[in-house]
């Protein structure tokens, strides 16, 4: 374990990646996510991996596809309009089932909007930003440590799945600065590989476990990738049969193993009559409002996703006390989350409380909702 180290969000994430065993790094400077392509450009190439800065994010993402099918271990960042722009690509890394990292540093705003103030703005485009039935992995971070240990996650989940894994920041997390201790090793997936001949290798097979092996392009094995609907060679159909097992195996490969993908904390729910479901920044601000309102005598819980995708319904549902009467869902827009948490419970009314100023909520003002609502 290194000594302390004062660093920030974005810096984190660049160390994570490295530690991760990152090859390819493609993007383009945009704010709050800046800092990572900066870093990326002076690390990378002295280690012998490949640094490009491309055009635009449409780019990016194209790059970074054509590199994990190459075998390597990729990622991109960017901020709002780019990740807007990357979502076709998205899409089509989850057809293809090639694992790569996005890094989202949301900022306020739909279109260019506010570059360098936060925002919670993009949770629902995370999910469904690419067009058809599929299914994506998704973290959010809260601090500076985890920015780095949700990004060796995101690596080693997008490895295990095959999937786009994207990691949701905001511009306090990207730029905030904590002392942290980061470690010296990290675990580290690898993609599974053809262990049969390149003659035998069926390239989209639907394996027990449904992510089947990949193989390296170049390296013998038949490819064919395309972003039409295919089979399990790799090639278009229009077969209905074929298509509908296709569709439910790069969806069921993500929500059949819910347990492994999903990770939340949760602070005094045994006995809460009140919860806090919160995340990202705003999470900074529930913490501090939940100590003062428990040191006032105030029942209060907190249930903190850092898997945000697959959403955490389970765990909502699975609350083992009947006690909680109302749960508050705090976030910097105008309320994309607290639909989720409404559809996932019954009998327990649900209080979104939205910001998107461009300004964080203060620990006063959540206090003020929690008593006010009691």
């Amino acid at each position: 374990m290194k000594d302390i180290e004062l660093i920030q969000g974005n810096e984190a994430c660049v160390e994570a990646a490295l530690k991760a065993g990152i090859d390819f790094y493609a993007g383009y400077p945009i704010s709050p996510s800046t800092e990572i392509t900066e870093l990326f450009a002076q690390k990378l190439i002295p280690l012998g991996k490949k640094f490009i800065q491309m055009e635009d994010e449409i780019a990016s993402m194209a790059a970074i596809i054509g590199a994990s099918l190459t075998g390597k271990k990729v990622m991109t960042a960017t901020s709002g309009p780019g990740f807007t722009l990357m979502q076709e690509n998205i899409g089509f890394a989850a057809a293809t089932e090639t694992p790569c990292v996005v890094i989202n540093v949301q900022r306020a705003g739909p279109s260019t909007g506010l570059p360098t103030t936060p925002a919670q703005g993009d949770m629902m485009q995370a999910r469904w930003g690419s067009h058809g039935d599929y299914s994506i992995i998704a973290l959010v971070p809260y601090s500076v440590r985890e920015c780095f240990d949700l990004t060796v996650r995101a690596f080693n989940l997008a490895e295990k799945y095959r999937t786009p894994v994207i990691v949701l920041m905001d511009e306090i997390i990207g730029h905030m600065r904590e002392n942290v201790k980061l470690p010296d090793t990290v675990n580290v997936v690898n993609r599974a590989k053809p262990v049969e001949t390149p003659d035998d290798h069926i390239q989209y097979k639907n394996t027990e476990d449904l992510v089947p092996p990949m193989a390296t392009l170049g390296t013998g094995y038949k490819f064919h990738v395309t972003g039409l609907t295919h089979d399990e060679q790799g090639f278009p159909t229009s077969n209905p049969t074929t298509i509908e097992k296709f569709i439910t195996r790069i969806n069921e490969k993500i929500h059949a193993n819910y347990d492994d993908i999903v990770d939340v904390q949760e602070h005094d729910t045994e006995d809460s009559e009140y919860l806090f479901f919160c995340y990202g920044s705003a999470a900074r601000s529930c913490y501090k409002a939940y100590k003062l309102a428990r040191e006032q005598g105030i029942k209060v819980g907190i249930m903190r996703p850092r898997t945000i995708w697959p959403f955490p319904k389970k765990h909502l549902q699975g609350l083992k006390h009947s006690s909680i009467k109302k749960i508050i869902v705090p976030e910097l827009n105008r309320g994309q989350i607290v639909r989720e948490v409404e559809a996932s419970v019954t009998g327990i009314e649900v209080i979104p409380v939205n910001k998107y100023n461009g300004e964080l909520f203060t620990p006063q003002e959540l206090l003020d909702v929690l008593k006010g609502v009691r």
